[in-house]
């Protein structure tokens, strides 16, 4: 091999070399240019797209946790569930307007069991909402005792004779289960505010007596006599005499004033009846403390 002429190839003059120099030093800039411009702010760039994934797992695990969180429900009486409320425990809109239209007919359901017949909830549903029912104290005692209206009745027909609504003491009203001293006080005011009561129908306009203390109390008293009330006359009565029967409202007042003003003496309940705003459902009752 003829190493002289390959020598030749290696030979270089000043200015080639000078060119070589500046085509390194060249080569070295456009590299140093390439990682201090282009790739550190690469770098700086991960660093921030790894910090904003770690913030966005976090994101997630928290998102998860509060899905996998149930909100917290507190003991209530299914008796009052609102639209709202009903919307909350998962019930359909047919399922509260059943309990709804129920409850406007001043019935109340006194168990789970109950609940789901005049809903019809789902058994799922009812399973997941039931234990958070909370009944009052008297019905709770109630259904823990399944022969309590059976026992009830038969202690009654045995040991506690029928009393006359207008002669029960205080004393005799709280032997009713599920009367104490503020509902027998109010039943008591009730019959002075009349006079007497003329009807156990009018158990039913007592605020506070539940359908079934109410059926206890029909069993156990009864209006065994009208008694001597002062009636009131509906054609020489004042506005302010009329306003103060329990039965009779400002409006209804004024109404009874001017129809007789306008037509006459009033003749009898028939004619009363015609008034506009008289609760003809209860005229009977109201009839008894009238006079024409």
């Amino acid at each position: 091999m003829n190493f002289s002429s390959l020598k030749t190839y290696f030979l270089f003059t000043k200015s080639q070399r000078l060119g070589l120099v500046v085509l390194f030093a060249a080569i070295i800039a456009f590299q140093a240019i390439y990682y201090f411009v282009f790739s550190a702010p690469e770098t700086v760039g991960n660093r921030s797209g790894q910090h904003w994934m770690s913030l966005q797992s976090a994101m997630d695990s928290l998102n998860l946790k509060k899905k996998a969180e149930k909100p917290k429900i507190y003991p209530f009486n299914p008796n009052f569930i609102t639209d709202f409320k009903g919307y909350k425990l998962g019930m359909s809109v047919a399922e509260i307007d059943r309990l709804l239209a129920f409850r406007k007919k001043d019935k109340y359901v006194n168990s789970a069991k109950e609940f789901q017949q005049v809903t019809k909830v789902s058994d799922s549903l009812l399973e997941a909402i039931s234990p958070y029912f909370k009944f009052p104290d008297w019905v709770t005692q109630k259904n823990r005792n399944k022969n309590f209206e059976k026992f009830n009745t038969f202690k009654k027909k045995e040991n506690r004779p029928v009393i006359d609504i207008n002669l029960a003491t205080k004393e005799d009203l709280k032997k009713i289960y599920g009367i104490g001293d503020g509902l027998s006080d109010r039943i008591l005011k009730e019959k002075e505010k009349f006079g007497g009561f003329v009807s156990m129908e009018q158990m039913q306009d007592i605020w506070g007596l539940s359908p079934e203390v109410i059926e206890e109390l029909t069993t156990s008293f009864s209006v065994k006599s009208i008694p001597e009330v002062k009636r009131i006359n509906v054609n020489t009565a004042s506005l302010k005499e009329l306003m103060q029967f329990p039965y009779f409202r400002y409006a209804l007042a004024k109404s009874i004033i001017t129809h007789r003003s306008m037509n006459g003496k009033i003749a009898d309940a028939a004619e009363l009846t015609k008034i506009s705003g008289f609760p003809v459902e209860k005229e009977k009752i109201i009839t008894l403390y009238l006079e024409f």
